[in-house]
């Protein structure tokens, strides 16, 4: 421990990883370790770009270095994904641990780079742990995380808190139930046809297991939409908010076109990706103040 700003600093203890220095898990073992350590439920080690579950395993070993505030844990926007990274190079540093992360990697969700991170991560947790208990849900406060296409949640068994092989107390939080917002649209009531001729057989009625299940069916894709339209409005709001941008550096780029500068950063902003092409039929708008100049040659030629 160290003095720092009148505080009392606890410093981690480093740890390498190497492949003559560390029985590696396996993939599954690994996955097993993270979910029963932060009751999630990841199917893959790509899950871990997000660097959430890194910020709370932190958490978990020195709990006063970071808050999970600042932590996004249901996102799938690469930009925070970053912002999670940056929040836990941040805590690594105050225990004292400089070791390089190649977070541009990281977020791509690819499996070799997040495989090789979480290794060294797994040994310098299993240095550090003193085996204190801990209630992962409980200090993400029922958060759920979410990841690429996968969202973790805690496990809906009411089973009694136990201390897995890591020795972490287990705490099951009760989920809360998805409701749809009162925006979704419903799907129109199917006209009744008129009843057929009776052929002598009675259809058999739906029980009433079969109907609790497609009302349990209906609930969970009504879930899933309303998540969708939140991440879509994300997405659109994003895309705006940069878009903006890029139309008022074009906006002060056009006054001094002349500037061989300005003349590299308008290439660079109207050129399009290899493969691309604008859709058929649509005509090439002209930038507003080409269009506004050939708009006013016109007014003068009639006048």
């Amino acid at each position: 421990r160290i003095f720092r700003n009148s505080e009392v600093v606890e410093m981690a203890v480093n740890v390498f990883h190497t492949s003559s220095t560390t029985d590696s898990l396996s993939r599954q073992d690994m996955l097993q370790w993270i979910n029963q350590s932060l009751q999630l439920n990841y199917t893959k080690i790509e899950e871990m770009c997000s660097g959430a579950a890194y910020c709370q395993f932190l958490h978990l070993l020195f709990p006063d270095t970071i808050s999970l505030k600042k932590v996004k844990f249901a996102t799938r926007l690469e930009h925070e994904y970053i912002n999670n990274w940056k929040v836990l190079q941040v805590a690594l540093k105050k225990v004292g641990i400089e070791k390089p992360i190649a977070v541009e990697k990281l977020v791509k969700g690819r499996f070799q780079d997040n495989f090789e991170f979480v290794q060294w991560f797994k040994k310098f947790f299993d240095a550090n742990y003193d085996g204190h208990e801990y209630d992962p849900v409980g200090a993400r406060e029922g958060q759920s995380v979410v990841t690429g296409d996968s969202l973790a949640k805690p496990p809906t068994s009411a089973a009694a808190p136990a201390k897995s092989s890591s020795g972490i107390a287990r705490q099951v939080a009760k989920p809360k139930p998805v409701t749809a917002p009162a925006h979704v649209v419903k799907a129109p009531a199917a006209k009744v046809a008129a009843p057929a001729k009776s052929s002598g057989v009675v259809a058999p009625s739906a029980s009433s297991g079969e109907l609790k299940n497609l009302q349990e069916e209906n609930q969970r894709l009504q879930g899933q939409i309303a998540e969708l339209e939140v991440t879509v409005q994300s997405l659109e709001t994003e895309r705006d908010f940069y878009f903006g941008k890029l139309r008022d550096i074009e906006v002060v780029c056009q006054q001094s076109e002349d500037d061989p500068l300005i003349k590299q950063i308008l290439e660079i902003m109207y050129a399009t990706a290899d493969g691309f092409s604008p859709p058929e039929g649509d005509p090439e708008v002209p930038p507003p103040d080409e269009g506004y100049e050939q708009q006013e040659e016109v007014e003068q030629d009639e006048y």
